[in-house]
């Protein structure tokens, strides 16, 4: 019996080697099965990386051409994609200090340096500050000289894109840091000065004082000789960086749309206000009542050096804005339609009804902005001349015809920006031809057909095509001013 357990129990040890044999057997299968599954895993994750990282290559290489190929059913719009739109970057210069500027004058010396917007000021400190390496703090307006009106800069123009659209060009801020407001020096530019005046007069101020603020900024630079890049930067701040606040532009295009309804229009520069005329000293048509009012609101204001002025000879020379008068035998003679819309781009004209009374019988379809827009839509612009001329400016531009009655800013800014736009027809009067023409038919030496003719004789190449802007090196206010005719920008066009 003993024997017996014996075997049994040999046996049973063997069945139990033979289980925990097959056991660590089955273990080890197991775990290479574990094994396996792991490293298939890794493989696949790892060809699945591969896969999405050469997907996302061709999609950057191809993703362009899919959506180009993309049906054109589909717009972009509908899919509610906002992107914040393409800025380059600011771009990176070693500061050489701070400008600041005081833009006195109307808008148009504020604009270019728009008659009253201010554009030369600015467009040509914005110039400076690039050439110069300096940071360019957002322009004054000045608030002391007769023309000024409460205006801020961010009043008229759209500060935000201002900025933004200049980035790659000039650093502009808001305002001075505080701890800079100790450390300004003042002083006036001198005008018409080229890049060299800047460099070795203006930017060693700068280094020392670390803040040069020009106060009454009519100065401008040279029309001329200056580096394209500048008279390039010129235009692209005149014609895209300044625009004007979304209120003008609004009231502006509510304007343009009444006009087009009834067709295309003229807009009419008259220059014929109280205070031009006294400026001036240009009294023809006026009475002696009206005439002595002049004098002495001439006499009166300390900002207008000017005062003894004889009348009589500067209107001979074309220097002086035509009358109503004047003005309505021109465009007769040119051969605008009677029944052409005009848009008076003015203020209240000096002698009212009675001074536009020639005017408004030859063009009977004669409109202003109070008539288009009423008392409540302009009740903003009270006070504001310049965001008044902004209101003209705009109207102006868009016009199927701009004519001018006298040489002033805001006639060659605008003058030059249509020019600018697609060489838009523009009648440059030539006063001091009009005035003779215009005292010759008025004392019956000579006809009609005579004066007519002449006027379009002399008129033919002066409609704002293409030309080259008149160099006078030593006399640069009689030169062609490069607003009027910004031509190293014309690329665009004629390419």
């Amino acid at each position: 019996m003993k024997g017996g357990s014996d075997e049994r129990m040999k046996g049973g040890k063997g069945m139990k080697s033979m289980w925990e044999g097959k056991m660590g057997k089955n273990k080890v299968m197991v775990c290479n099965v574990r094994m396996k599954m792991w490293i298939m895993r890794a493989i696949t994750l790892l060809l699945l990386w591969t896969c999405t990282a050469q997907l996302t290559a061709i999609g950057e290489v191809w993703g362009s051409k899919l959506l180009n190929s993309w049906p054109s059913q589909v717009n972009i719009s509908d899919l509610h994609v906002h992107q914040k739109p393409f800025l380059p970057a600011n771009r990176v210069y070693k500061n050489n200090g701070y400008l600041m500027v005081s833009c006195n004058g109307g808008l148009n010396q504020m604009r270019a340096a728009v008659s009253s917007v201010p554009a030369d000021c600015i467009c040509d400190m914005v110039a400076v500050a690039r050439y110069l390496n300096v940071t360019l703090i957002i322009p004054e307006l000045d608030k002391t000289s007769f023309w000024a009106d409460p205006s801020d800069f961010q009043d008229i123009f759209d500060v935000d894109h201002f900025i933004e659209s200049l980035r790659d060009e000039v650093r502009v801020l808001r305002e001075l840091p505080t701890r800079l407001k100790q450390r300004v020096y003042e002083l006036q530019p001198l005008s018409w000065s080229n890049l060299s005046y800047y460099h070795d007069q203006i930017l060693p101020l700068i280094r020392k004082y670390e803040v040069v603020r020009f106060n009454r900024t009519d100065a401008r630079l040279a029309n001329n000789g200056l580096l394209l890049g500048i008279q390039k930067l010129r235009c692209k701040v005149n014609f895209s960086a300044l625009r004007f606040t979304s209120h003008i532009e609004e009231l502006a295009h509510k304007v343009i749309k009444s006009l087009r309804q009834n067709g295309p229009y003229l807009a009419l520069h008259l220059r014929y206000e109280m205070d031009m005329l006294a400026f001036s000293g240009c009294t023809h048509g006026c009475s002696e009542e009206e005439a002595e009012e002049l004098r002495r609101m001439r006499y009166a204001n300390r900002w207008w050096k000017e005062k003894v002025i004889n009348s009589v000879p500067k209107r001979k020379k074309g220097l002086c804005p035509l009358t109503p008068e004047e003005t309505a035998l021109a465009l007769k003679a040119l051969g605008i339609d009677r029944n052409f819309q005009i848009y008076i781009a003015a203020g209240e004209i000096y002698g009212g009804e009675r001074r536009m009374r020639n005017l408004s019988a030859a063009f009977p379809n004669m409109v202003k902005k109070e008539s288009l827009l009423g008392p409540s839509a302009l009740k903003f612009f009270q006070g504001h001349l310049s965001q008044m001329a902004a209101l003209d400016y705009l109207v102006s531009l868009e016009s199927d015809i701009f004519v001018p009655t006298y040489a002033g800013n805001m006639a060659r800014v605008v003058e030059g920006h249509r020019r600018y736009l697609g060489f838009r027809k523009t009648i440059v009067l030539d006063r001091k031809v009009i005035v003779h023409l215009t005292d010759q038919y008025n004392a019956g030496n000579i006809t009609w057909d005579k004066f007519s003719n002449s006027m379009k004789e002399t008129h033919r190449n002066r409609m704002g095509k293409p030309k080259t802007r008149l160099v006078i090196t030593e006399k640069p206010k009689e030169e062609d001013n490069f607003y009027a005719n910004p031509q190293e920008c014309y690329s665009h066009i004629l390419s």
